[in-house]
């Protein structure tokens, strides 16, 4: 058996997460229904990381085992002629059979874009949050900057459990660390980005920090106040969850 290892870009607006459900179209099952074609046994795609309803993704990563002897050049041009034109397969690569693409990954950057035009073009309409308010941006770098590090972040969890993202030692933790936490002004086009980087996140994670940030940019709470938030370990202390379509998956590194 061969271990792929698939590089996929997608626009998430039309699928319901990554993960595979029973009635609702997704990314896992779009693309194993594709691959099963192709290599004509049934196949069980591993993603770095399952990605919610509406979230896209530049560069993910995952795996399957196949039987098939089919050049991996040819298999990423079969494979993209019968997927829909919003999900690409950008590489295929032979990896180590020990290879997992969610285990293995050592962090993942995540990209948030919200939109401070005051009109949206819909030609970005899908990858934006547009928010054409006010916005102390010096304050949400100052706020972004203070959750860098190894930290409990209950706070910024989701309400539908915890072992969601890249298990750290203990899967039921929700202690995670940030390599990288910062937001970055595109004056040109009037997006303003909150990249973070780190080893694994919570369901809901980094759409609920972007939540938060936005508070302290609109100046209902201070840069401080994230520092008090994580110690609380309070979901109900954090800002709003941010909607998915600014979200995309950028990169995994292992």
């Amino acid at each position: 058996m061969r271990n792929i290892r698939l590089t996929i870009a997608y626009d998430g607006t039309d699928f319901h997460g990554w993960q595979r459900q029973p009635k609702a179209p997704t990314i896992q099952s779009c693309l194993e229904a594709a691959l099963e074609r192709i290599v004509e046994h049934a196949v069980k795609v591993v993603a770095a990381g399952r990605t919610d309803a509406g979230v896209h993704a530049a560069k993910q990563v995952a795996n399957f085992k196949t039987s098939s002897r089919i050049p991996c050049l040819n298999l990423t041009k079969a494979v993209n002629d019968l997927l829909p034109p919003t999900v690409r397969v950008k590489e295929a690569q032979e990896a180590p059979q020990d290879f997992h693409a969610r285990y293995a990954a050592r962090s993942k950057i995540y990209r948030y874009r919200i939109l401070q035009a005051q009109v949206c073009s819909p030609f970005i309409a899908r990858f934006v949050y547009p928010y054409p308010y006010p916005l102390d941006r010096r304050r949400m770098a100052e706020a972004a900057r203070l959750i860098e590090g190894r930290h409990d972040f209950a706070s910024f969890g989701g309400s539908c459990g915890t072992n969601y993202d890249v298990p750290p030692e203990s899967p039921s933790s929700t202690v995670r660390e940030l390599l990288a936490s910062r937001t970055l002004w595109r004056a040109r086009a009037s997006i303003l980005a909150y990249e973070v980087r780190g080893n694994g996140f919570l369901h809901h994670m980094v759409r609920n920090i972007v939540g938060t940030l936005i508070e302290v940019g609109r100046s209902k709470l201070e840069p401080s106040d994230m520092v008090h938030i994580l110690e609380a370990r309070d979901r109900r202390l954090a800002g709003p969850t941010a909607p998915a379509l600014g979200l995309c998956l950028m990169g995994v590194e292992y």
